[in-house]
């Protein structure tokens, strides 16, 4: 018996066939979009950019979707991984009403498909990739690798949601895209959406074939249910027997969905999709006698036209007219009522699921207030653990929200209120695992935990990632898209500012005395202050209260990337609540503890780490000279920066028009040496991370890329040519003292240990 009558199935193939000639339009054509004439030399762009290899593949996918979300009235979006082939995901949203709905100026008629025609990879207008310019989309087509897991992200809390994600053979090679089908182990079914995956395999990449397509049936089915899904199979090329098997897959795998979301069942696998079909199905198959469909040579322009190629202009001709186009578009160019009835209503096509466009669901999160979790310290006098203490605040944000997520975790109290996701077996030598918790730290990936993270982010909610400052550098170009989809945003109308990217780096370079050297890289702030300036913050908290400050200063922010570096040990703690407000409000203060008037030397202390033997260097000068010496900390990078920080006269009335300045900061000198080079003030030190270390102590580290107190204080000796011999051997003597004593006893000198600020 057949899951589709011959009516539906033709009207089916009809809006397929309206997806694959407005696809191949956008490659092509600048005018003429109807074909109501022949095609000249000026209807045909003069450079063909895009991709088709991938397309029909999509575009099948996007009919059958339409077709269930009808049929079962479905809350679903789509997620194209493969999103080189934008021009597939801007068919479907055309046909659909939602592209004219946010571009008011494209309207579905033969003006509006010419404009669209023309701007796609055209100056001025749209990227060849699936971007944020395209409704719908949460996903840019030039990430590879993450839309499985921007998927699972999606879904999370969103119970009623199906997020359909096609995921490219190619694509599926990837790390972060493998390691995402492990996603399925952290979806609660009573509180969580559904991601169904769909792997398209139509055996090409670039120039090579796929692995995937290439490996035995029976064991790439095998591989997926290995990793915990149903594998629903199905291939062919031959149009009308493939709508009539994809249409009785998809009820199939829908009804499925149902049964898991609505039953009490605990042992069950959630459905995918393979999906086998030619690359570059229903175009050309064999051009200049080489074969073209069915091979790497469709990827992306299966037939280049040069400007003078006319016979060329009649293979296309050919190609676009075997489509149909007067059974599928009226003569001004609007859809006939065929094509209409595939489309489901306004309130549920995928362009315009508002999940797709997470400002439109943004609700604030309602936040403790922070000034109630802040300590007042007497400057040097206690110790604490800086992100034990934030932990506290962030228990409370999860008590008082069901939209704010933490991927990955080193925050204790927090599981006073909630527990790390796991929907595996639980032991019990297992600690704080359920499968409702609001941590995602049970899977050693930081692709899934930053994938999940943004996904999240991307739907509507608000979040933060957790992790060590050298594993950060795993998911730099993730970090490096999510940047480029907010600059993209800022630039387009209908998308409108979305919670902060959050990211907490603790572990950091200084406190690797247990890892070494492996462990040591901070160069991820390098990483970030290649992006806009204005889209980046970065955050140096010295104590506990500053951190708290700091966080939640990122928590009410929006459209950008906030990294904040913070000490997860004991450490000594500095400044009171009233200081903490005002370091943190200004991102930069002189340290009035430590500082003269009419300085001779400034010392500039950015980090933790630095700021401790920074004050420790300006409190041994105070006790044992008469030098005059100005102490300030920076908690915000960019404050040193010309363009969104300090006006050159704040900076000249913080840091001085003429006097030395030393700088000691947390990661690579260049870093501040690049923005410091547009400043008057060019009379400058910079101490900081030289890429020595191992397993030492944690005085050690500092020693050996001297950033410690004494090589400070001998800087200022050579930097103001002091004659103190009493001074100069007083660091000499400690520095040679720890040396021999670490190697004797595996522990810093009691001079460090044991020092005082009182």
């Amino acid at each position: 018996m057949s899951t589709l009558k011959m009516d539906e199935l033709i009207k089916l193939n009809k809006y397929f066939n309206a997806a694959n000639y407005l696809s191949i339009g956008q490659i092509y054509l600048k005018d003429n979009p109807l074909l109501k004439r022949p095609l000249e030399k000026e209807d045909i762009k003069y450079k063909q950019i895009g991709h088709f290899g991938t397309v029909p593949g999509q575009n099948f996918i996007y009919t059958h979707l339409n077709r269930v979300i009808k049929k079962y009235d479905l809350n679903m979006m789509y997620i194209s991984g493969p999103g080189h082939g934008g021009n597939s995901l801007i068919a479907n949203t055309y046909l659909e009403g939602s592209f004219s709905e946010v571009y008011k100026n494209i309207p579905q008629n033969e003006e509006g498909m010419k404009k669209l025609f023309k701007s796609f990879s055209f100056p001025g207008g749209l990227s060849s990739h699936v971007s944020a310019q395209v409704p719908g989309s949460i996903h840019e087509g030039g990430e590879l690798g993450y839309s499985l897991a921007h998927a699972y992200g999606a879904v999370l809390d969103n119970k009623d949601l199906i997020c359909a994600c096609v995921i490219g053979d190619g694509e599926a090679e990837t790390g972060p895209l493998l390691t995402s089908f492990n996603g399925n182990k952290f979806i609660n079914k009573d509180k969580d959406g559904v991601v169904l995956p769909i792997l398209h395999l139509n055996g090409y990449k670039i120039s090579n074939p796929t692995v995937l397509s290439r490996i035995e049936k029976e064991d790439l089915i095998k591989l997926f249910e290995g990793f915990g899904y149903e594998v629903f199979y199905l291939e062919g090329n031959k149009v009308y027997e493939m709508h009539e098997k994809m249409a009785t897959i998809m009820d199939k795998v829908i009804e499925r969905i149902f049964k898991i979301k609505n039953s009490s069942l605990e042992n069950f696998k959630y459905p995918m999709i393979i999906l086998k079909t030619p690359k570059g199905w229903t175009g050309p198959k064999v051009v200049n006698g080489v074969m073209v469909e069915n091979s790497f040579r469709s990827h992306q322009i299966p037939l280049n036209i040069e400007n003078d190629s006319l016979d060329k202009y009649k293979l296309l001709e050919m190609w676009l007219k075997s489509y149909k186009p007067e059974e599928l578009f009226n003569e001004d160019g609007t859809l006939k009522q065929d094509i209409i009835d595939v489309i489901p209503n306004k309130n549920r096509v995928m362009g315009l699921n508002k999940l797709t466009n997470g400002n439109l669901l943004l609700n604030d999160l309602m936040l403790p207030y922070y000034k109630n979790y802040l300590a007042n310290y007497k400057f040097g006098h206690s110790t604490s653990e800086d992100t034990l203490k934030l932990s506290d605040y962030l228990r409370d944000v999860i008590s008082l929200n069901n939209n704010f997520k933490i991927m990955s975790n080193r925050l204790k109290n927090v599981f006073e209120v909630t527990n790390r996701r796991w929907n595996l077996n639980i032991l019990q030598t297992d600690e704080y695992l359920s499968n409702k918790g609001d941590i995602f730290d049970s899977y050693l990936s930081e692709h899934l935990a930053e994938g999940m993270l943004e996904g999240y982010l991307l739907t509507g909610r608000h979040g933060l990632i957790n992790s060590y400052e050298a594993f950060i550098r795993i998911v730099d170009s993730m970090v490096s898209q999510h940047a480029k989809w907010l600059k993209m945003c800022k630039e387009i109308e209908f998308r409108k500012a979305i919670a902060s990217l959050n990211i907490l780096l603790t572990s950091h370079v200084w406190q690797q005395d247990h890892n070494g050297y492996t462990h040591q890289e901070p160069g991820f702030i390098n990483h970030l202050l290649t992006k806009k300036s204005d889209m980046v913050n970065i955050y140096f908290p010295v104590d506990s209260n500053t951190l708290i400050c700091v966080m939640d200063k990122c928590l009410n922010s929006r459209n950008k990337i906030n990294a904040v570096i913070a000490s997860k040990r004991e450490s000594i703690q500095f400044f009171n609540k009233e200081e903490s407000v005002k370091l943190v409000d200004n991102g930069v203060m002189i340290v009035d503890e430590l500082s003269n008037e009419n300085p001779d030397i400034v010392l500039c202390a950015i980090g933790d780490t630095p700021a401790l033997e920074t004050f420790a260097a300006a409190k041994i000068l105070k006790e044992k000279t008469d030098i005059r010496v100005r102490v300030i900390t920076v908690v915000d990078l960019l404050k040193l920066d010309r363009k969104v920080g300090l006006t050159d006269e704040e900076f000249n009335n913080l840091f001085t028009k003429d006097k030395p300045i030393i700088f000691n900061f947390h990661g690579y000198k260049n870093v501040i040496r690049d923005l410091m080079f547009d400043r008057n003030n060019r009379t400058i030190k910079i101490h900081g991370y030289m890429e020595e270390g191992t397993i030492t102590t944690p005085f050690d580290m500092r020693v050996l890329n001297e950033i410690d107190r004494y090589h400070i204080i001998l800087d200022v000796i050579n930097i103001l040519n002091i004659n103190n011999y009493e001074l100069l051997n007083y660091c000499n003597s400690l520095l040679i003292k720890h040396n021999s004593y670490i190697r004797e006893y595996g522990k810093d000198i009691d001079e460090v240990l044991n020092f005082k600020f009182e």
